[in-house]
């Protein structure tokens, strides 16, 4: 792309930065203003845990007191001798512990507004006469959707009579009145008040209550409410998650959280997502978050192995105030996933099965027979386009109605999938349990191409006594995934060689139409031209290509109180992946066929990996609140870690019966054995000390400190701190009275946190063993595999560290109904452990390097809505959008780092590129100027033609160029286009991704509608540069139909360039990169509720029908098959496209029953 163009995007950026910036502060001007006066806060919206044995009233009252802002006044002569109190409890309203406490008592209670409760002695006016006629009264309470709401407490009120409904959502109780009110409250709903007048059946819905600060928020080794947060925390709305028709959650996240992008390699089935938090922390290590699913930390987590249908809760650490206390792993940031647990009551069993089709979004046009053979006639040598197409009297007009064959037909199929779960999940207030599986089954796009998984979970809790509490964890997955790979990540593959390369580059027509379907090769080729003429199709049907993953991950705890402030955790876990690789090439396919390509005959390899992780995390939590306003919690603890890899292999040539498949690799010949292992330990101390003073000020501090065995002695340890404090202006006077303003707080962190995602060894020399040194004889011996140092170590390696500065602002109005939070970030990387290219005469070509730093600047807004709440009728909407600015600040060795797309394009080398003061990664090649005109060149004649001065050569020397060949931009006015020439083409990078959902609730009706996008980026199509101008020049090689569009003396196009007028080495170009943003109808999902009236013979609780579709519509000007690509995954290397399998458009009809 031009450099004018790069300047007006950046110029873009600002201006929208600066809007968003003019925004916020308006929105902190408007949170200062305090123009109503105040009501109390609602004791039913408070929410309060209690750890009661025999306690007396008023250390009852202190304990609650002590865990929320309620204050409590009483005249100490009307609070006589009380019963002891006996109360366990967990997030339940206040208002239904205080009637329960005060229940069959002299006393009750009253809320004076302002956060006071007085207690008082009833009077006798109060108690009703004996002779009062009672009512029974029963009925069924459920949600906006008709679904049963069991454990609602359901009061008379003023009285004392109350129940909770059953599994089943009915209740009963007996009014000493024949008329009065009817309170049910439930945590997650608003209270609902019903007159009666006599016994009756009373049916009662339920709204679901605008989220509250008192929400529980979960961050590192504990959690927190809302209103105390001092980090920045992004929470995935779950209920939105699930109506996505994916197999793992990571597929639906794309959009869900501010600063958080998620994007796919391909549309690989089983194919897993790269996440990024806040832009990228390395240019060449691992981006990826950590992950902690219950407790259990993992670095390479596999979003497959786990059931979306068995996780509760999902917060993303974005800020150093949540990732430092995980120190040299929090650096990307960290997800936290929390799974579901069994609740005390009757088993819920739940059973969810879906099945639906995949649709390929878009093919390719490509040129038809008529325009595919003109393109050979133009080429060099024409006698291979006499022999193929115009024997026996066909000329070129032969072809202009013939109709092709079309190899996108053929190859792709209309793909199905299936998912089967069943949960059950219950328990007493001693023992819960939590039991569910889940079987997927795939058909992908691609013909013989396919996914299948198995999951398992079982989970237990045990009250043991009141001070003990353990449980245990235990997930198992097994995913196979068998099929033609489209792209190659590792870039070792030649043009040729990918899946589409055949795909489109198969010709379309031939002298023998059944034998281009029926042959493995084009029969027309020339010996040695290659492998690109090779049918998909038959290469696709016999290729056995079968990726299988095992894994087992179980962690358990225990949990003991020693004292009434003071808790013990200790958590244990243990993660073992396998992973097995198998591969065979018959006789029917490219790699196993008798050729000139292949010199191994029929062939095949197999691979086995595993990796066993362990960890153990001791942490001792003090929790307590002193003079009723001084709320401090201190954490500290120690962890181990390790892990240990074990990886086998072999291959052999030549097997002599191919129909034995797998099972005859040992009668053929052994091409290769390999065989590594390593292992390394983490030990760390970490920290954290909370304090908040009357939920107003708040003030947090970790420290941790990491050894790792990846460094040598003297660089192990790392150290990382982070501070965070917090004002809740909504607290204070000129703010608490406010109608209008429900949450006002302002958040600052800053912290460090660290990164060891190198090899096990990289700080060691490397022995390997091998036949390089075949030909070299010892004692006369014959020469064979010896010991040489392949890869250099590097003792002085140390942290990758990264400082991450945040400033947030959280704004709440009218009761929460709109909440909106600003944040601008800083995140500084230094000592970037980097691949490093080393001078060739060390013997070695790279080696781990500490080797510069870089920042990511950018700002993130949300906004969550409750547009509508009247009736049966709601409406919510969720926004966010986010914007990252990456900069290179410092490379050691020099101030660029390129890297090349290697594997088959050479014509394009050190595409990417890192440059001090530019983004992390930029495309670097050549700027397209057009096509060369007869007007560039004096007095030209056919067959002469000579570049007038000033005209700069395109590479080729000036004499061999002719009218319609490329032309490229000469920047440094020498004349002639070299590397010299060479600048920034595009960047990958977005400049802001965001996503909009909103979701429509009507009786047992729900509709969401979610939006996602990416906005700014670029990706290089070589798709295009091999496709459109056949840059390799390849004979018998379709082209896309764009190119039919080129130059020629009767169309003296600037767009596309003559059949041969490639230019030298067919040259990377901003010719083939395009605007790779885009809007897609990410999700779109209904769903009806079946209502309760019609279940209950049937003895269903719950019973819903779904219609779902995923990437249904995708607004985007880039042309290839789906602008979510990037098929070299490193921060580096990203937003290239070739030979990527495509996105599908997935539609899904799904049923939903709990029993």
């Amino acid at each position: 792309m031009p450099w004018i163009l790069q300047k007006r995007r950046i110029t873009s950026y600002a201006k929208h930065r600066l809007t968003y910036l003019k925004i916020c502060c308006i929105v902190c001007i408007l949170g200062f203003s305090n123009i109503f006066h105040a009501y109390g806060q609602d004791l039913h919206k408070i929410v309060v845990s209690l750890d009661l044995e025999n306690a007396g009233l008023k250390e009852t009252l202190k304990q609650i007191e002590s865990r929320t802002s309620i204050r409590f006044t009483y005249k100490s002569e009307d609070v006589p001798a009380f019963k002891p109190v006996t109360m366990h409890r967990t997030a339940q309203k206040l208002d239904d512990v205080l009637n329960e406490l005060f229940s069959n008592s002299s006393l009750s209670y009253e809320s004076a507004g302002s956060n006071v409760v007085i207690i008082f002695k009833k009077n006798a006016a109060e108690n009703k006469a004996a002779t009062a006629v009672p009512a029974l009264l029963k009925g069924r309470i459920t949600d906006e959707k008709g679904v049963p709401v069991p454990g609602v407490s359901v009061s008379v009120k003023g009285s004392k009579t109350g129940t909770v409904t059953n599994g089943d959502g009915y209740y009963s109780l007996t009014s000493p009145e024949s008329e009065g009110i009817l309170v049910a409250s439930f945590m997650g709903f608003e209270k609902k008040e019903t007159s009666f007048s006599g016994a009756g059946t009373y049916n009662i819905i339920l709204l679901s209550e605008a989220r509250g600060l008192n929400e529980v928020m979960v961050i590192g080794y504990g959690s927190t409410t809302k209103k105390d947060l001092t980090g920045s925390v992004g929470r995935v709305e779950m209920e939105d998650l699930r109506k996505a028709p994916v197999f793992t959650f990571t597929e639906a996240l794309a959009g869900r959280v501010a600063g958080v992008q998620v994007s796919s390699n391909d549309g690989q089935p089983g194919q897993g997502q790269n996440i990024i938090i806040r832009g990228s922390g390395s240019l060449t290590q691992s981006t990826a978050p950590l992950y902690v699913v219950d407790g259990f930390t993992m670095e390479d987590f596999q979003s497959n192995s786990l059931n979306p249908e068995d996780i509760a809760s999902i917060t993303v650490l974005k800020d150093a105030s949540g990732t430092a206390i995980y120190g040299a792993r929090g650096s990307n940031g960290v997800v936290v996933i929390q799974t579901k647990k069994g609740q005390a009551g009757k088993p819920v069993i739940t059973f969810n099965t879906t099945l639906g089709i995949q649709e390929l979004r878009r093919e390719i046009p490509m040129m038809s027979p008529y325009e595919f053979v003109k393109t050979q006639t133009e080429m060099t040598n024409t006698s291979l386009a006499d022999a193929a197409y115009f024997t026996n009297g066909k000329t070129l007009e032969s072809y202009r109605n013939v109709e092709g064959i079309n190899w996108q037909d053929k190859i792709f199929r209309q793909g199905k999938m299936q998912s089967y779960s069943l949960s059950m999940r219950g328990g007493n207030e001693q023992t819960k349990y939590s039991i569910s599986g889940v079987i997927n089954n795939q058909d992908a796009l691609i013909i013989n191409s396919g996914y299948k998984r198995y999951l398992g979970r079982v989970s237990l809790d045990q009250q043991v006594s009141k001070k003990i509490k353990a449980g245990i964890n235990i997930n198992y997955s097994n995913a196979n995934s068998h099929g033609l790979v489209a792209a190659n990540n590792t870039g070792t593959s030649t043009v040729s060689n990918y899946i589409f390369a055949n795909v489109f580059g198969y010709r379309p027509v031939g002298a023998n139409m059944s034998s281009l379907e029926e042959d493995l090769f084009d029969e027309d080729m020339p010996v040695g031209t290659g492998t690109v003429r090779i049918n998909p199709v038959i290469t696709a049907q016999n290729t056995h290509r079968v990726a299988n993953i095992g894994e087992l991950i179980s962690n358990a705890y225990i949990t003991y109180n020693i004292l009434d402030h003071l808790t013990l955790n200790i958590r244990g876990g243990h993660r073992k992946r396998q992973t097995r690789g198998e591969a065979f090439y018959n006789s029917l396919t490219p790699q196993g066929a008798e050729s000139p390509v292949n010199t191994k005959g029929v062939n095949g390899n197999f691979s086995f990996a595993e990796n066993n992780t362990w960890n153990n995390e001791n942490t001792l939590t003090f929790e307590k609140t002193f003079n009723k306003v001084h709320k401090l919690t201190a954490l500290g603890g120690f962890s181990l870690e390790g892990a240990k890899t074990t990886t086998y292999g072999a291959s052999a040539q030549f097997i002599p019966n191919e129909q034995l498949g797998m099972f005859g690799l040992d009668e053929g010949t052994a091409l290769a054995l390999t065989a590594n292992g390593g292992n390394y330990t983490l030990q760390s101390f970490f920290g954290r000390l909370d304090y908040n003073y009357r939920s107003k000020y708040l003030f947090t501090v970790t420290m941790r400190a990491d050894g790792s065995s990846k460094f040598s002695k003297g660089n192990r340890w790392g150290y990382f701190p982070s501070a965070a404090l917090g004002w809740n202006m909504a607290e204070e006077n000129f703010l608490k009275r406010s109608r209008i303003i429900s949450n006002s707080k302002l958040r600052l962190s800053y912290g460090i946190s660290g990164n060891n995602r190198i090899g096990y060894f990289d700080t060691y020399n490397r022995i390997s063993f091998d036949n390089r040194l075949n030909g070299v004889s010892f004692n006369n011996q014959v020469p064979g595999t010896a010991a040489w140092l392949s890869d250099l170590g590097n003792g002085g390696l140390k942290w990758e560290t990264t400082e991450l500065a945040n400033i947030g602002y959280d704004l709440g109005l009218f009761q929460n109904r709109i909440e909106i939070t600003a944040e601008v970030y800083r995140k500084t990387t230094r000592d970037l452990l980097l691949d490093a290219q080393i001078p060739f005469t060390t013997g070695y070509a790279n080696t781990t390097r500490n080797i510069g730093s870089i920042r990511n600047e950018g700002l993130e807004i949300s906004l969550n809505t409750v547009n509508v709440r009247t009736g049966s009728f709601r409406w919510e909407s969720n926004f966010n959008i986010s914007f990252n600015r990456s900069r290179v600040l410092e490379l050691t060795e020099s101030s660029t780092l390129f890297s090349n797309v290697s594997g088959g394009f050479s014509p394009a080398p050190n595409l990417w590129m890192a440059k001090v003061g530019g983004p992390i990664s930029a495309f670097n090649g050549f700027v397209f100027d057009g096509v060369y005109q007869y007007a560039d060149f004096d007095n030209p004649s056919p067959g002469v033609y000579v570049l007038k001065p000033g005209v700069p050569a395109n590479g080729n020397t000036r004499a061999s160029i002719r009218p319609g060949d490329i032309k490229y931009r000469d920047l440094n006015g020498d004349g002639t286009v070299n590397d010299f020439d060479q600048t920034v083409i595009g960047r990958p990078e977005p400049i802001h991704i965001g996503g909009f959902s909103n979701n429509f609730f009507y009786k047992g009706l729900s509709l969401n509608v979610f939006f996602q996008w990416s906005a700014g980026n670029d990706i290089f199509n070589g798709n295009r540069l091999v496709f459109e101008g056949n840059s390799q020049y390849s004979y018998h090689t379709n082209q896309f139909a764009s190119w039919v569009d080129r130059w020629s003396p009767e169309n003296p196009t600037n767009k596309n360039f003559r059949v041969g007028g490639q230019g030298p080495t067919a040259r990377g170009s901003s010719r083939v990169v395009e605007d790779g943003s885009y809007l897609r109808l990410k999700t779109l999902s209904l769903a009806y509720q079946i209502p309760a009236k019609y279940l209950g013979r049937l003895h269903i609780r719950n019973l819903s029908i779904s219609a779902s579709a995923q990437n249904l519509i995708t607004w985007t000007n880039y042309s290839g098959l789906d602008p979510e690509v990037s098929v070299k995954n490193s921060a580096l290397t990203r937003g290239f496209d070739y030979s990527a399998y495509p996105q599908a458009q997935t539609m899904v009809l799904g049923i939903n029953a709990t029993f």
